[in-house]
């Protein structure tokens, strides 16, 4: 695998595509590929929520919160229950999405602040551009979050619309943008949903007779919760389930102008969510039962999404897939179907997976392992049923604490991870520390959870016979006066 893309081989393939050049780019780039007529291409959509637990759906086994778009959306289409993002927070979560690689390897290991510098750099290729070789039109509608410098923006990045927020909407300023124009500032974050259901549908009719890309990252149900006066107060979960039950009616919305336009049948529709439940903010966050933990760790319920595909007559119907897929899987899987191929030299470490998809017989994952990043720190790895998390080893510093051993956890049986058998299985440990070692060195980061800090020692209180040896005594005498 090459260790990262050129940036004359990205200059060049956009070169190629603007202005007219796209047949020019197909010949160089699409060698061999399918060359049907444009009407004849899938459409592709990707609705992608923020901070959404796995349970947070009916159909995965929500008990209070109501989603029977999503459901419905499930039954005529397929559940993956093994699929996972490749960050447990925001920006590392979106960049491998939407270039198909490990954060590491972009360089976006964490969360993106406002005016930051060093967001998605522009030698990276992105899904959207990929797309626009053959003649797509692309929009992003929702959360960016990955840089709000110009060149990290979606203009720059292969969308030609853009409607939505820069980054979380807990950050400031609250911006909403159309293209590189701040619309409104403070957002009026109760009709966000809404309105993106609006871009998405008028983007949608506009470009029904060609093939489009649709990018919709929603910002809910990130903190702070907003819903409007039609949702608001409606679910038995609160304002939490209140926020979800309204995306789920946006999907219904988008899935019926499908419908309405005749386009059901060559529209591939992705759900999903960037990465798992904020724990901490309690009756404001999701739930990731049966999984361990959530947002910001490297256990299940960090990065195991909830994961919805639908596309009538291509993808069979009430399908379950419990083989691994990654979101990186979607950007070398659309190129697939659209009939194109990634720029040379692009390292890309997602996988076609429309085989999975498709419910070809006996179709297996293309991935030997997962690796779990948090950060620049590979903490876990998962092969087959497998899953080891990893610890840092070696001598221990005075203030550290001992090196702990490896964990693994049979994902098959013990999907909560909460039975370590490292000890009973000892070479399945070895055999996925040296996956996760190789692959750890090939992206230059640090391998295992770091040890934590060991508590600073306090210092005894003194006893009142030492105090009194070692300060004077007080003179009951009065001072002297100068």
């Amino acid at each position: 695998m090459p260790s990262g893309t050129g940036s004359r081989s990205r200059r060049d393939f956009l070169r190629l595509v603007a202005g007219g050049g796209a047949a020019l780019a197909l010949a160089r780039l699409v060698r061999g590929a399918d060359a049907a007529p444009a009407a004849e291409r899938p459409n592709f959509i990707i609705l992608f929520t923020d901070d959404q637990g796995y349970q947070d759906v009916g159909c995965f086994g929500s008990p209070l919160i109501r989603t029977p778009r999503l459901d419905r959306m499930a039954a005529e289409g397929m559940k993956f229950t093994d699929f996972y993002v490749a960050g447990p927070v925001c920006t590392p979560s979106r960049a491998a999405l939407l270039t198909g690689c490990y954060p590491k390897r972009v360089g976006l290991t964490r969360v993106l602040f406002p005016k930051e510098k060093g967001g998605l750099k522009p030698e990276h290729v992105t899904v959207a551009e990929v797309l626009k070789s053959r003649g797509y039109a692309t929009m992003c509608i929702g959360k960016w979050h990955l840089g709000d410098q110009p060149e990290s923006m979606p203009l720059r990045q292969g969308f030609d619309a853009f409607f939505g927020l820069p980054y979380s909407n807990d950050m400031k300023p609250e911006l909403l943008m159309r293209g590189d124009e701040v619309i409104e500032n403070p957002a009026v974050q109760e009709t966000l949903t809404e309105r993106y259901t609006e871009e998405a549908v008028r983007f949608i009719t506009e470009n029904k007779d060609r093939p489009f890309f649709l990018y919709l990252p929603h910002t809910m149900p990130h903190i702070p919760l907003s819903a409007s006066e039609k949702f608001k107060g409606k679910s038995p979960r609160g304002l939490y389930g209140d926020v979800i039950e309204a995306i789920d009616w946006s999907t219904g919305e988008i899935l019926d102008t499908l419908g309405r336009l005749g386009i059901d049948e060559r529209t591939l529709v992705v759900f999903t969510s960037d990465n798992g439940p904020w724990l901490e903010k309690k009756k404001d966050g999701g739930c990731a039962l049966p999984l361990r933990s959530g947002k910001g760790t490297t256990w299940e319920g960090g990065m195991r999404e909830p994961c919805i595909v639908r596309w009538p007559g291509h993808v069979p119907v009430g399908a379950v897939c419990r083989e691994m897929a990654l979101s990186m899987d979607l950007m070398p899987t659309f190129a697939r179907l659209a009939g194109a191929e990634l720029p040379a030299g692009a390292a890309v470490d997602g996988r076609d997976v429309w085989p999975l998809m498709a419910g070809v017989a006996g179709a297996k994952t293309s991935h030997e392992a997962f690796f779990y990043w948090n950060d620049s720190n590979l903490q876990a790895v998962r092969s087959g049923r497998w899953k080891v998390i990893l610890h840092a080893q070696g001598p221990a510093k005075e203030d550290e604490e001992p090196s702990r051993r490896d964990e693994l956890y049979d994902l098959k049986y013990d999907i909560g991870e909460t039975m370590d058998l490292a000890l009973d299985y000892p070479h399945v440990v070895e055999r996925l520390r040296a996956l996760a070692a190789k692959h750890c060195k090939e992206l230059k980061g640090s391998l295992g959870k770091p040890r934590k800090k060991l508590p600073k020692k306090k210092e005894p209180a003194e006893t009142p016979a030492k105090a009194s040896a070692a300060t004077p005594a007080k003179s009951s005498a009065p001072a002297a006066k100068k």
